[in-house]
C-alpha cells in the first residue's frame, strides 16, 4: 500500500494538468472565435455603412441628374456643357453602382456630386441673366413695333425715333474685348519672368489678356477693367468679401479677382489682368467675365489639371 499510494498521486495529477490544459485551450479557443465573429460583426457593420452613403450618393446624383435635364437655353456653348455634365453625372451613377463597397470610390463620389451641385448654380446664374436679357430685348422689340404701327403724330413718331436712335448710340458705345484668353502662369528669375503651366499645383496667377475694340462713339478717358472668376467649386475668387472688391455688371454685382486701370483712346487697346487666389488653385474648369462700364464685355474659360 505505502508504495501503490505515490502512484495513484502522480496518476491524478497528470489527470488534473490534464484537465486544465483542455480548459485553457478551450478558453483560447473561445476568445479566438469571439475575437473573429466580433472582427467580422464590425466588418459587417462597416460595410453597410458604405453601402447606405451609396444609396444617399445614388439618390443625390438622380436628383442633380434630373435638375440639370430641366435646365434649358438657347445659348449653343453653354447647352453644350450642361450635355458634358448631363454626361458625367450618368457616369457617376454608373460608378456609383459599380463600387457599392468602395469606401473611398464612394467618399470620391460625394465630393464631386458638391462640386457639380456648386457649379448647377452658376449656370442657373446664366441662364435666368440669359432669359432675363431676352425678355427685355423681346418686350423692347414689341413696344417698338407696337409704336410704329400706332403713332399718328409725327411729333411723338420724331420724339420715338430719337429715342429709339438714343438707344442705338448707347448698345453701340459699349466696349467688346475680343479675343480673351485666360492663362495659368507662375514667376520665375525674381518674378521678371512668367512661364505658363496648366497645372493647378503650380499656378501662381490667372492672367487674362484681350483687345478693347476699336469704338468711335464710345467715351474716352480712363476705364476700370473687372475680371470676375468662377472657381470649378461655384465660388468666387477675390482677395477679401468685402465691399472694396466688389464691381457691379447686366444690373448685378459681384467679386473681382483682378483689375486694371486703362487709358482709351477709342482704337485697339491690348489689356492684360493678372488675378491672383488667396487659396491654392484647385483643378478644373474655371469660368471667367470681362466687365467694364457696368456691363460684360467679354468671357472666357480656363480648365486647370
Amino acid at each position: 500500500m505505502e508504495n501503490i499510494q505515490p502512484e495513484e498521486k502522480k496518476s491524478n495529477k497528470k489527470f488534473f494538468i490534464i484537465i486544465i490544459l483542455l480548459l485553457i485551450g478551450n478558453v483560447t479557443f473561445l476568445g479566438l472565435w469571439l475575437l473573429e465573429l466580433n472582427t467580422a460583426k464590425k466588418e459587417v457593420i462597416i460595410k453597410e455603412k458604405v453601402i447606405v452613403e451609396r444609396d444617399n450618393v445614388k439618390t443625390d446624383l438622380l436628383e442633380l441628374q434630373e435638375e440639370y435635364a430641366s435646365l434649358q437655353t438657347n445659348d449653343k456653348a453653354i447647352q453644350l456643357e450642361l450635355d458634358e455634365k448631363r454626361a458625367e453625372i450618368a457616369e457617376l451613377i454608373i460608378q456609383a453602382d459599380k463600387h457599392k463597397d468602395d469606401a473611398f470610390i464612394i467618399s470620391k463620389l460625394r465630393k464631386e456630386t458638391g462640386s457639380l451641385r456648386n457649379i448647377m448654380k452658376h449656370y442657373i446664374m446664366e441662364i435666368d441673366s440669359l432669359n432675363t436679357l431676352n425678355k427685355v430685348i423681346i418686350a423692347e422689340k414689341d413696344k417698338v413695333s407696337a409704336d410704329l404701327h400706332t403713332e399718328k403724330n409725327i411729333t411723338n413718331k420724331l420724339s420715338k425715333d430719337k429715342d429709339a436712335l438714343q438707344n442705338t448710340v448707347n448698345l453701340g458705345s459699349i466696349l467688346k474685348a475680343t479675343g480673351p484668353v485666360a492663362k495659368g502662369v507662375k514667376f520665375k528669375s525674381g518674378g521678371k519672368k512668367e512661364v505658363e503651366t496648366e497645372r493647378s499645383s503650380r499656378v501662381e496667377k490667372i492672367k487674362v489678356s484681350f483687345v478693347l475694340g476699336e469704338n468711335k462713339i464710345a467715351k474716352r478717358g480712363e476705364k476700370q477693367i473687372y475680371v470676375r472668376i468662377i472657381s470649378p467649386d461655384g465660388k468666387e475668387i477675390c482677395k477679401s468679401p468685402d465691399k472694396g472688391n466688389m464691381f457691379f455688371f447686366n444690373d448685378s454685382k459681384g467679386y473681382f479677382a483682378g483689375k486694371e486701370d486703362v487709358n482709351y483712346e477709342n482704337g485697339e487697346l491690348a489689356v492684360d489682368i493678372f488675378c491672383e487666389n488667396p487659396v491654392p488653385f484647385i483643378s478644373g474648369k474655371y469660368l471667367i467675365t470681362i466687365g467694364c462700364d457696368n456691363v460684360i464685355i467679354g468671357e472666357t474659360s480656363l480648365t486647370l489639371k
